[in-house]
């Protein structure tokens, strides 16, 4: 036994054999509280043993196939590392051909012919005895093809010789592990390692799987060619079967490998020492898990804890000790012994049953010191028993200290998450028990953080030329700083170049190599803080010119003169950059209530540095202050210390107060919450209030929490409220709130409009009157009124098609708009209020008058004769009345689309077809047809046709345009125009200018003169009704109907055809002419062709 300890030293080199020493040991530790022993001890002695000696013959085999060399090496403890080499300790190559095994054996899945030699050695190394063990060796020699055939001719006769290829090719088959299937067991927590190596030619290659799972990816890892599939940390999921596949060109085996992996014990929750008092109870659980299932087996002092004493405060359950009413006698060490086959686990805890008034561990007086906005953390380490209670005070005559603001952790420990300047001062720990009371002074001490308030900064200099980095450190003046600098991150070069002064770091005659990073460190007891600037060393190069920025940030933010609600922010100003600073922008963060969120605080001029802040209660502020010149703002400065103000009274009520009932018995109120700002403190509440406006009563209030709406159940339906919301917290409540009023809930009307009465202005439009409905019986807010109506139909009276008028407000009237003519109506009035309509009034009918009809539904010419046309169409589509007669007019319109005089007709109602004789041939007439009914004239619709062509007559002015004259005539007009044309083109490239229009504004043409209507000739064809002038080139389709959009695109219609002419000047008469330039057609409109009879009667 080693002095003053329980170790055990065991010298084998002085004290004989270490076989002698061999066992399992076990350590006790006793005194007169009880007795605790250590897990068994194993010893047992390393062993090398040698290779028992054998013979070992030569191996002779063919190029291709299969060979395993057995190792089997000695079974050493621990057991031997294996390893191939040959004679001059070279380890032998391995491949996917070759490979060694788990077990130590070298496999060869197919020979070569350079396999052949004489050294294969197998070693093993044992390490714990340092020693290598080595096997014997042995030969191999791989017979190629034409060794193959000398060695058959040398002896045998008559005997196939083999051909190029000594081995066949084979699909795989495996070496190891034998079969199909195989098993294989691992002990939870060790490394699953799986084997399997095939023989085949070509070589084969390994996968592996395993069915119903993937394999875990972080866990999984390939050896030895992948022919070992090796898993670490093995768990109870990682059971069931692997499969490993061998694959060549030849085929595919299979080898199944179902594995189960059984646990040594592990503890789930091992015993904990108990410290209990007189009287107390508690319980020792000792929870281990395993496969199998662990036993449990409880010791006292080291026995098994049936074959000691009884002891009526201690009952066993299985894996729980439960003590009840315990005295010091029960006082023991308890061990938990929890076994299965494959390993055990022990546990020692000691049950200390002792009655002890508390005392504080702490020393006294003990100093804290930690930088202000960090974490503090006081001490307040106790023991007692029964277990005392920790209570924390702050001065002589403080209040206990709640978890509000502070965490009391279960250690005694007093933690101020965010230490302030004002908690500076003294701490008090008191612990108490039943038997006592103990307390402990602490004193705590705020510092302010150590701060760069000038930084270095990015220099860029030229070589040779002296550059200087400055770093001022601002700190609390109860702590001396040390300032290092730092280049790349270490030390600064030895080099009388750089020297340190005061602030600054200054470095003479800069070269290349100086370039890097510069770091400025400042350290105290308590913190440290850094900054860096990067040198940059270029080639000379002129002055730049300077350079105009936004000013810098400004930084060495402070607060000082601290007050309730005032605090005074003073700065330095950053950089100008060249552009003075003409205003301080300053902002504020709460902390509390919207960390990360910015607002505007106050401005003031760019020559101040301190500014006289307000401030609202139960803030943590933190303000960061921006600088403004004529470039634009800078960059926020840093952020100053927090600051957090007292809690108060909150200064305002919520606002958005309302009144409204969501059903018919009840008021809901509500009302827009505070935010945290407006809270002032903490335990922000809302103090609701009501009461009827017309009773009586007394206000009803109810406190709630800081939620946006109260519900009133229970009201009267549609009775007025008088209502008000008041702000409270902790500390006190807001202001007296303003009173709001509000109604309980709508419920649908009553009763219905009386006395509805329609009076019928016109056709299309009928005024409604009502009587309005008494505001008790509304039981809402009167939306207004709803106008049913429907048009009556005898055909289907199932399927209505009702309209809806809603007229807003108190109206007692209104009107129908766009109803039909001569139509019966039905109409009821409904009153409407915020739940929706009340009953409807009685239905009332009324008729509209006749109006006007609409224009026949079509209008068709058929049967065309030489003077005869017969109209037929179909009534029209809303006739709005009774049809009393139709207005049939035409007119005839000549080959220049111009009118004749117009024709009247009147032709009874009950006619749809009219033939018009005594027409003249091969003209086209223009009809306009339209109904009547008593109310008058209704619309229009026009249409055109055309009487067929007198053949004789046709052919007649045939033969005429075919006359030699006439042949001529048209030759010499060609000719002039040509000779007008080349004329024109020679005076144009000459740049003469030809104002055409101007010549023929002045020398009017007078055949596009309209005539006289009074002189019996035709006027210009236009028509006012639909603007449809006739279109040239339009041919009428052999029906002799006339096709709606139906255009001949030709040069006719351009002034290009027959009738086109040129004038005296080579321009075009058409385009110029006064005639009526030829519109799209629309509607069933034709014209007649152009031919050489036309043209013939144009010109004469």
């Amino acid at each position: 036994m080693k002095a003053g300890s329980g170790t055990l030293i065991i010298n084998i080199m002085s004290e004989g054999k270490a076989e002698s020493y061999e066992g399992v040991y076990q350590c006790t530790a006793r005194n007169e509280r009880g007795a605790a022993i250590s897990n068994n001890i194993v010893v047992r002695p390393s062993r090398s043993p040698l290779w028992t000696k054998e013979k070992l013959e030569p191996i002779t085999l063919r190029n291709g196939q299969s060979l395993v060399l057995p190792c089997r090496p000695p079974i050493g403890l621990p057991p031997a590392i294996i390893f191939w080499m040959d004679n001059s300790f070279q380890r032998l190559p391995q491949s996917e051909r070759v490979s060694q095994g788990l077990n130590g054996d070298l496999y060869f899945s197919n020979v070569l012919p350079e396999d052949t030699r004489e050294d294969y050695i197998c070693y093993a190394r044992f390490n714990h005895t340092q020693t290598i063990q080595q096997k014997q060796p042995i030969s191999v020699k791989v017979l190629s093809v034409d060794e193959l055939n000398d060695t058959i001719a040398a002896n045998l006769s008559d005997t196939e010789f083999y051909g190029a290829k000594s081995s066949r090719e084979r699909p795989p088959t495996f070496l190891t592990p034998e079969g199909s299937k195989s098993t294989k067991e691992e002990l939870r927590g060790n490394v699953l390692s799986l084997e399997c190596i095939a023989e085949g030619l070509p070589t084969p290659i390994i996968y592996w799987t395993k069915e119903d799972g993937i394999l875990p990816p972080n866990r999984t890892f390939y050896r030895n060619f992948k022919k070992t599939l090796q898993i670490t940390q093995v768990s109870e999921a990682d059971s069931g079967n692997y499969q490993c596949i061998a694959k060549n060109t030849l085929g595919t085996i299979h080898h199944t490998i179902s594995v189960t992996v059984k646990a040594a014990p592990y503890w789930i929750m091992a015993p904990q020492n108990l410290v209990l008092s007189p009287g107390e109870n508690g319980t020792l659980i000792c929870s281990a898990n395993g496969d199998p299932k662990p036993r449990i087996n409880w010791l006292m002092n080291g026995v098994p804890i049936e074959i000691t004493p009884d002891d009526p405060s201690r009952k066993i359950d299985g894996d729980i000790i439960i003590f009840s009413n315990v005295q010091e006698r029960s006082s023991a060490v308890y061990q938990c012994n929890a076994s299965n086959e494959y390993g055990y686990l022990l546990a020692n805890a000691f049950v200390n049953v002792l009655a002890e008034p508390p005392r504080i561990l702490t020393p006294e007086n003990t100093l804290y010191q930690v930088i202000a906005n960090r974490p503090a953390m006081l001490d307040c380490a106790f023991f007692g028993s029964p277990l005392p209670t920790i209570e924390w005070f702050k001065g002589a005559k403080g209040s206990a200290l709640h978890e509000d603001i502070y965490v009391l952790h279960e250690n005694g420990t007093l933690e101020i998450p965010v230490a302030q300047k004002d908690s500076t001062g003294t701490y008090t720990c008191v612990a108490r028990n039943k038997l006592g009371m103990a307390k402990n002074e602490v004193h705590l001490e705020v510092k302010d953080p150590t701060r760069i308030i000038k930084q270095p900064e990015y220099a860029v200099v030229q070589r040779g030329s002296t550059v200087s980095f400055e770093c001022k450190v601002k700190h609390d003046h109860t702590l001396v700083p040390t300032v290092t600098w730092l280049k790349d991150n270490n030390e600064l070069p030895n080099d009388e170049r750089f020297s340190v002064d005061g602030d600054q770091l200054v470095v003479t005659d800069v070269g290349d190599h100086d370039s890097g990073t510069y770091t400025c460190v400042a350290n105290t007891t308590l913190d440290m803080v850094s900054a860096s600037a990067v040198l940059s060393v270029v080639a000379p190069t002129p002055t730049p010119a300077p350079i105009y920025d936004v000013p810098n940030p400004p930084f060495d933010l402070e607060l000082t003169d601290q007050q309730d609600k005032s605090v005074q922010l003073s700065w330095t100003p950053g950089d100008d950059n060249n552009s003075p600073i003409t205003k301080f922008i300053i902002e504020y963060e709460d902390a509390m209530h919207e960390a990360g969120l910015w607002h505007h605080q106050a401005e003031v001029s760019g020559t101040q540095t301190t500014a006289e802040l307000k401030l609202s209660p139960f803030v943590n502020y933190s303000f960061r202050v921006l600088a403004v010149n004529s470039i634009g703002r800078s960059l926020p400065s840093e952020a100053s210390e927090q600051y957090l103000t007292k809690a108060a009274e909150p200064d305002n009520n919520p606002t958005a107060v309302e009144g409204l009932g969501s059903e018919p018995d009840n008021l809901v109120i509500t009302w827009k919450p505070l935010n945290g700002f407006e809270s002032n403190g903490p335990g922000l509440q809302y103090k609701v209030s009501w009461r009827q406006k017309d009773g009586d009563d007394e206000w009803t209030s109810v406190v709630v929490a800081n939620v946006s709406k109260y519900i009133v159940s229970g009201t009267p339906t549609f009775v007025p409220y008088l209502i008000k919301v008041q702000a409270l917290n902790d500390v006190g409540f807001a202001p007296e709130p303003a009173v709001v009023l509000g109604h309980s809930g709508e419920d649908l009307p009553m009763v219905a409009p009386g006395n509805v009465h329609v009076n019928v202005v016109n056709s299309t439009l009928a005024e409604v009157h009502w009587d309005p409905v008494p505001l008790k019986s509304i039981r809402g807010h009167l939306q207004g009124y709803r106008i049913y109506y429907w048009k009556a139909s005898q055909r289907n009276r199932r399927h209505l098609e009702k309209k809806i008028l809603t007229f807003q407000g108190s109206k007692t009237h209104g009107m129908l708009p766009g109803l039909e003519p001569f139509s019966h109506y039905t109409l009821n009035v409904r009153v409407v209020n915020g739940k929706g309509e009340g009953p409807a009034s009685p239905d009332r009918v009324f008729h509209t008058p006749e109006g006007v009809p609409s224009a026949p539904s079509s209008l068709k010419i058929v049967n065309p004769t030489l003077d005869s046309l017969t109209l037929e169409w179909d009534p029209p589509s809303h006739p709005n009345g009774i049809l009393t007669e139709y207005t049939l007019k035409y007119q005839p319109i000549n080959s220049t689309h111009e009118l004749g005089p117009l024709v009247d007709l009147k032709i009874p109602a009950n006619k749809t077809r009219w033939t018009l004789k005594n027409l003249n041939f091969s003209t086209r007439y223009k009809f306009y047809l339209s109904a009547h009914t008593a109310a008058g004239l209704g619309s229009q619709i026009t249409e055109e046709a055309m009487t067929t062509v007198d053949e004789a007559m046709a052919s007649r002015q045939v033969d005429i345009a075919t006359q030699g004259w006439f042949i001529g005539l048209m030759c010499a007009v060609a000719l002039l125009i040509l000779i007008l044309l080349i004329v024109c083109f020679i005076r144009r490239n000459k740049g003469g200018k030809y104002p055409v229009k101007e010549k023929e504004d002045a020398h009017a043409d007078p055949e596009i003169q309209p005539m006289k209507e009074d002189d019996g000739t035709f006027g210009e064809y236009s028509d006012a009704e639909d603007h449809k002038p006739l279109k040239k080139g339009s041919r009428t389709p052999s029906d002799r109907t006339v096709k709606k959009e139906d255009s001949d695109d030709s040069l006719v219609d351009y002034g290009e055809g027959v009738n086109g002419q040129f004038n005296e000047d080579g321009s075009f008469i058409g385009q110029y002419s006064g005639k009526k330039e030829k519109e799209p057609a629309e509607g069933n409109e034709s014209s007649e062709a152009p031919s050489p009879v036309n043209a013939m009667n144009s010109f004469v």
